[in-house]
């Protein structure tokens, strides 16, 4: 016996190759110890790009939470990439995305279908970046490219040269 989707049904569930069934996505984040008079802690933004370097999604946006009156935000502006692309569109803090900033060291990031864009994400090719600036330092974008829905794992990692170390992602 044959089954068959209504039309409405089947074109809300799009084709079988385009659906992406539960699946994580790992990243691990180094942000170096610098030896500077003054170290302030990074503005930092995670976000996923389209292969035509169209915007995707944002996975996180690290900035500084405490100050009064969400000030913030003032220099959320800094990550001029990830502001382009999506920051100047969003009133922060956003609830499941915003974050304080983190010290230097490896950060381990863990996003899943059912919790961050990646559950609207269709398979294909697509950029992770990161992109970190700190007060009274530089301001620097790593880019990982990766596909999203393909058979089994993956991992690939890039490496940074001032403000970002190591960017791994695996996707399981």
């Amino acid at each position: 016996m044959r089954y068959v989707l209504p039309v409405a049904i089947s074109t809300l569930l799009g084709s079988p190759a385009a659906l992406v069934h539960a699946a994580d996505l790992n990243v691990k984040l180094e942000l170096p110890r610098l030896n500077v008079a003054e170290y302030h802690k990074p503005y930092v933004a995670v976000w996923i790009e389209k292969g035509d370097q169209s915007f995707a999604g944002n996975l996180t946006v690290w900035y500084d939470l405490k100050k009064r009156n969400n000030e913030g935000t003032k220099w959320l502006k800094d990550l001029r990439q990830w502001w382009r692309k999506s920051g100047r569109d969003l009133t922060m803090p956003v609830d499941g995305l915003s974050a304080a900033t983190r010290t230097a060291g490896e950060h381990s990031l863990t996003f899943s279908t059912d919790k961050s864009v990646l559950g609207q994400l269709p398979a294909g090719e697509y950029q992770l970046l990161v992109e970190a600036a700190r007060e009274g330092g530089g301001r620097e974008v790593v880019k990982v490219p990766f596909t999203w829905g393909g058979k089994g794992e993956f991992t690939a990692k890039a490496q940074g040269s001032h403000e970002i170390g190591t960017v791994a992602v695996q996707i399981k």
